[in-house]
């Protein structure tokens, strides 16, 4: 099966988007063991390495920015307005380069998660495309701008690039996507973690018995005033050290030297906002997760609703976050009864719909049956 490559987009808009990707091209790599996997991101060659345990070449770069955020959970419209005016003010152009800049690749297929504009070049470059996300930026544009006068142009534009690709693998859970006529369903996308409990316990000098509680809100920030809070006895706060916060009751995460999956999987309770990495990996590793409310997001309502039914879960407002009032929601949270853990299937289910373009490239009978026009229907 040699001469398969496969270049795959991941935006750098948080870190969720490479929580989706990365367990599709860990399995792929291990079904196709000579996949050559590019990929082309805004995230440092590092932070990708640390989700992606496949081979692949990094390309330093970004084609979509998502939204620009006041912090993690608050979107600037206004600047959001004005970059997608400048990105689409010259899209055919733009669309143009990054067919010759594909081209030039000479890719067996393109996935992104979830860029449009790696989508549109393919196409016309005429390099099977396949999206693939809990989301799509053309969704989030009409409820953000669909009543502004400028708009429709530019969410024609995103609507038709992502509606032409291949396939939209629509992950559980996820937007509804109605609109789009090439969407394919599969299960929840997570990597599971390892119970490190008692090295954790080890390296702070802690009782076993002591509740450890991650504080997450992706790869965009949101710094809480954890020095003010007050003392919460038998449990730790585990935050980033980018915050530079000195309390008695809590440590850094990276002063554990651990995975972010193996501390999720090692920990009482997560504190995060909705997204789609932590909910799914929280989840299906069994942690319970009081969550924080974004700003109108509308991706937020199906992320919810899933989580209240595969997770011990609850809402904490703003005001107590704040001021550190999280005692009694953790004591709730704990006395829930835990629902089954649900299972990943997602990244099989990805992986298996991907074969069939890459393994064309052999001309094996599966990869043509794949490839076919019909397969779309």
């Amino acid at each position: 099966m040699a001469g398969a490559h496969l270049f795959v987009d991941i935006s750098a808009h948080g870190f969720g988007h490479l929580a989706q990707a990365a367990p599709v091209l860990n399995t792929l790599s291990k079904r196709l063991p000579s996949l050559r996997i590019s990929v082309r991101s805004g995230l440092p060659a590092e932070r990708l390495a640390t989700r992606i345990s496949a081979g692949f070449v990094h390309i330093a770069g970004t084609t979509d920015f998502g939204y620009v955020m006041h912090d993690a959970t608050r979107v600037d419209l206004a600047a959001s307005a004005r970059a997608y005016r400048e990105q689409h003010a010259d899209w055919d152009a733009r669309v143009e380069r990054e067919a010759r800049f594909l081209g030039a690749q000479r890719p067996t297929l393109v996935l992104t998660d979830v860029a449009y504009l790696p989508l549109a070049g393919a196409q016309r470059a005429g390099i099977p495309s396949v999206a693939m996300c809990s989301l799509n930026w053309a969704e989030l544009f009409a409820h953000f701008y669909g009543r502004e006068s400028w708009a429709p142009v530019i969410h024609r534009q995103m609507h038709a690039a992502y509606d032409g690709a291949e396939r939209f693998l629509r992950l559980t859970p996820g937007m509804a996507m109605t609109g789009l006529t090439n969407v394919q369903e599969i299960g929840p996308v997570a990597a599971l973690g390892t119970d490190r409990r008692s090295e954790i316990a080890g390296r702070l000098g802690s009782a076993r018995d002591e509740r450890l509680v991650l504080v997450a809100f992706g790869g965009i920030d949101k710094p809480l005033p954890v020095a003010d809070w007050p003392a919460a006895p038998g449990i730790r706060w585990l935050i980033p050290e980018a915050w530079k916060i000195r309390h008695a009751r809590a440590s850094t995460i990276e002063g554990l030297q651990l995975s972010m999956l193996d501390l999720l999987g090692s920990v009482d309770a997560v504190i995060a906002k909705p997204g789609y990495g932590t909910f799914a990996e929280a989840a299906c590793n069994g942690t319970p997760l009081l969550y924080l409310r974004r700003e109108n997001w509308p991706e937020q309502d199906c992320l919810i609703d899933w989580l209240q039914r595969n997770d011990r879960c609850a809402e904490i407002g703003e005001e107590d976050l704040y001021a550190g009032r999280l005692v009694a929601a953790l004591d709730r949270l704990w006395r829930q009864a835990p629902p089954p853990v649900p299972h990943p299937s997602g990244a099989i289910e990805a992986a298996e719909t991907l074969l069939g373009w890459l393994e064309s490239a052999t001309g094996s009978a599966r990869g043509r049956v794949a490839g076919d026009p019909e397969a779309r229907r």
